[in-house]
């Protein structure tokens, strides 16, 4: 029997820096997708017709959003999504294509990927993405993302995990810190009075404070330097920028 095909599927907004090395790490996989955010005004685009399989130029609705219409495009019969900041080992690739040849057997329509993550420049190990285990790997006819902030991939079935990792350059320094932190605020805000939420200020006063302490004490965070106070400190001004940004759009949807 031929092996099962992979598609690797990136999105990607302004990420000339990271494409690259990205591409290179899924080099292993049959096809290479990348959906491009077609308010990128660097180099992504260009990289990515010239070294992808597949490429597409999309106006931003949400992750999801932007992930299915990849997906949609995809031959493989696997999906392994895969941000642009993010790069597969060497011992993951071989991993994944031992669990997908022997998927059939084993009954698994998708995979875990632990992440390993590098926060302003320094390994992080504990207040980090490093516990999280996203579905990265699934069957293309099986799964589909849902979610417009935060998505996930949603399918029925059981899932396996990888012992291999993703590494994450995520968040390199402080002005990609505060970038994100505006760029996803704003769209958890929206995303959270499409859903009935409103503003509070118990959640202004006291939610910022809970992060803080949840990443710094409980997860440890004070054991990743000072870049783990950082992070765990923005990580609580994010959620009090959030709530800002809802009580915002309350605020202008009363008025309207």
């Amino acid at each position: 029997m031929p092996e099962p095909r992979i598609s690797a599927l990136i999105v990607a907004r302004n990420e000339a820096e990271n494409l690259p090395g990205c591409l290179d790490s899924v080099a292993f996989a049959d096809e290479r997708v990348v959906v491009v955010d077609s308010r990128s005004d660097d180099a992504t685009l260009e990289i990515a017709r010239a070294r992808a399989d597949v490429v597409a130029v999309r106006d931003f609705d949400d992750f999801a959003g932007q992930r299915n219409a990849g997906r949609a495009m995809a031959s493989g019969d696997w999906i392994l999504s895969i941000d642009a900041d993010e790069r597969v080992t060497p011992g993951l690739a071989g991993e994944i294509r031992r669990a997908i040849r022997d998927a059939d057997s084993s009954g698994l329509v998708g995979f875990r990927l632990p992440i390993r993550s590098e926060i302003l420049g320094r390994p992080f190990g504990y207040s980090g993405t490093q516990q999280d285990i996203p579905l990265r790997l699934f069957r293309r006819g099986l799964g589909a993302w849902t979610g417009q902030v935060h998505e996930t991939v949603a399918i029925s079935g059981p899932i396996g995990r990888m012992s291999g990792f993703l590494t994450h350059r995520t968040l390199p320094s402080m002005q990609a810190f505060l970038g994100k932190i505006d760029h996803y605020t704003t769209l958890e805000a929206s995303d959270l009075y499409r859903a009935g939420e409103r503003f509070r200020a118990s959640d202004l006063a006291a939610r910022p404070f809970w992060v803080f302490l949840k990443l710094y004490l409980a997860k440890q965070g004070f054991r990743d330097g000072l870049e783990g106070l950082m992070f765990c400190a923005l990580s609580g001004l994010s959620v009090a920028v959030r709530t800002w940004k809802l009580r915002e759009i309350d605020l202008a949807k009363g008025a309207a």
